[in-house]
């Protein structure tokens, strides 16, 4: 049976199954970046078919309101990334984890732990808990907004799936293997261990 929360030591036994260097894996940053461009794509498309993408650029309630959609837009990105990494962060607490570590690749921002061994159900909360988070709560907004600022709400739920790829991917890698597993993610790397059914 797996453990409810973090390790801080690998146990006796387990062994790397994978292991993802998020800066050094051409190929893996390539295929996120893929992942993330396809899913930006498979969102903008139908929405414009819903909502014209020029009511993002109606001038109709005057310059200060134009300005102020483009200027949300940019701040609440900004504010978004930060909020997206709380998030894995205060999940990662929840799971019984230590210290968290932020930092920024110049590509991305990250949230991880050097110290911590996740489970395999821990881990995917982790992984998936700000897209879920935070599409709950940019879906609802982009129901109670004016027409001229869903886009900026829709632009910030587009950044919340499609920059959330890596995260999807690792989720997809933890349902991949049948396995007990445990993952430690710096945030830059990721090891995952198989654990042989010793726990």
């Amino acid at each position: 049976m797996q453990p409810m929360h973090a390790m801080r030591t690998l146990p006796e036994g387990a062994t790397l199954l994978r292991h993802i260097d998020m800066q050094k894996d051409k190929h893996t940053m390539r295929l996120i970046a893929a992942i993330a461009l396809v899913l930006a794509v498979v969102m903008l498309v139908p929405a414009m078919l819903v909502v014209p993408i020029s009511t993002l650029f109606d001038m109709s309630e005057g310059m200060g309101a134009y300005a102020l959609r483009f200027v949300t837009l940019i701040a609440g990105y900004i504010a978004y990334m930060v909020l997206h990494e709380g998030t894995h962060a205060a999940v990662m607490k929840l799971e019984g984890g230590g210290k968290v570590r932020f930092g920024f690749t110049g590509m991305y921002a990250y949230a991880g732990s050097e110290e911590d061994y996740f489970t395999r159900p821990g881990y995917f909360l982790i992984a998936m808990a700000p897209v879920v988070v935070w599409g709950i709560l940019f879906g609802t907004a982009n129901f109670l907004v004016p027409r001229t600022w869903f886009y900026v709400i829709y632009f910030l739920q587009i950044g919340n799936v499609s920059g959330a790829a890596g995260d999807l991917y690792m989720s997809f890698l933890m349902l991949k293997y049948r396995e007990d597993l445990l993952v430690r993610d710096t945030g830059v790397e990721m090891h995952i261990y198989r654990l042989h059914d010793i726990l």
